[in-house]
């Protein structure tokens, strides 16, 4: 049985998220969000399938959460209703390792027919694929090798998937000037919701 060597993993995951291009497509991305959400007043759709799909939720949670209204829609559940969240305004964030996800693009030619000049942003390892070509900005993820052993469970993609999602969140925090006191009226319980309100009172 081969060793396992658990310090090898870290570095694979880490070098993974200090290679993830970085360059202009990100402050395009970031001024799509704010306008289509904090200028226009529409919503951020975020949908993945998958793995991916259950990055997509937590992306759209948190992006809840620090003033910028979002939600996930199941690529599936579209297909039998879903769909209906979409209105003039908004703009898809869509995650694909593969960029070639059936039930997305299917879910991006779906949405044309309600809002058909709606943008999409597209996070891929594949710059070339169907999602790609469809994205108003694509980010890329760098393609990172999985850790998993098979080379084939998501690990070090879904990893780079969120470092990306919490760069999108924490830029537009930041363009938005997102204070604890905005925080605290989003948290009403729980420890965070205590150190926000926390935080504000020192801030006033």
């Amino acid at each position: 049985m081969n060793e396992i060597n658990i310090k090898s993993i870290l570095e694979q995951e880490a070098d993974a998220v200090r290679n993830i291009p970085f360059g202009a497509v990100y402050e395009t991305a970031i001024e799509l969000i704010v306008k289509h959400v904090h200028r226009l007043g529409g919503t951020l759709v975020i949908s993945g399938m998958g793995k991916a799909g259950q990055i997509a939720m937590n992306i759209a949670t948190t992006f809840s959460s620090t003033g910028t209204p979002a939600c996930f829609l199941h690529p599936s559940e579209a297909q039998h209703g879903d769909l209906g969240i979409i209105r003039k305004h908004d703009l898809m964030l869509l995650i694909s390792n593969s960029g070639k996800t059936r039930e997305l693009v299917e879910l991006v030619q779906l949405a044309r027919v309600l809002v058909e000049d709606m943008p999409y942003i597209v996070i891929t390892a594949n710059p070339d694929s169907p999602l790609a070509r469809e994205a108003a900005v694509c980010l890329l993820t760098g393609a990172p090798k999985e850790v998993c052993p098979l080379g084939l469970t998501p690990t070090t993609s879904t990893t780079v998937m969120t470092v990306i999602g919490d760069l999108l969140v924490v830029s537009v925090m930041q363009r938005i000037g997102f204070t604890s006191s905005d925080y605290a009226k989003r948290h009403h319980g729980g420890y965070l919701g205590s150190k926000s309100r926390e935080q504000s009172k020192n801030e006033q």
